[in-house]
């Protein structure tokens, strides 16, 4: 960019910080702990749930809650990472890190999924 005064600005941009005051991110980090526990408590109660209900789909409704569950893991240590940041390309870099890694994860799942799906006696 060029002022006024026929001075370039340096081609290298300063970095902002994400002044984020430390009991703000203290908040925040309690705020993911409860939200983590009361998942935890929910998770619990859902997967005594499924196991009293006999039937067919109940070892891929299984998986599935495993999935969720360890989807749901990434999600809070995700948002843990992201307390942290220190500016604006860490964050982004959390993000897509996130966000690549749960792409993966989802794929993975689904091969996991439909294998369970296809093989004869599995699903029950």
């Amino acid at each position: 960019m060029w002022y006024s005064d026929g001075k370039r600005e340096s081609a290298t941009m300063i970095e902002p910080k994400l002044e984020v005051p430390a009991e703000l991110r203290d908040l925040a980090e309690k705020t993911i702990d409860q939200a983590e526990k009361a998942f935890g408590m929910f998770f619990e109660a859902a997967t005594k749930s499924m196991s009293s209900v006999p039937g067919a789909g109940t070892e891929v409704s299984k998986q599935a809650l495993a999935f969720t569950e360890q989807n749901m893991k990434s999600a809070f240590e995700h948002a843990r990472k992201l307390v942290h940041a220190t500016d604006l390309q860490e964050a982004m870099r959390i993000q897509s890190d996130f966000l690549r890694s749960q792409f993966t994860s989802a794929g993975d799942h689904m091969r996991q999924m439909t294998g369970s799906l296809m093989q004869p006696g599995k699903g029950k």
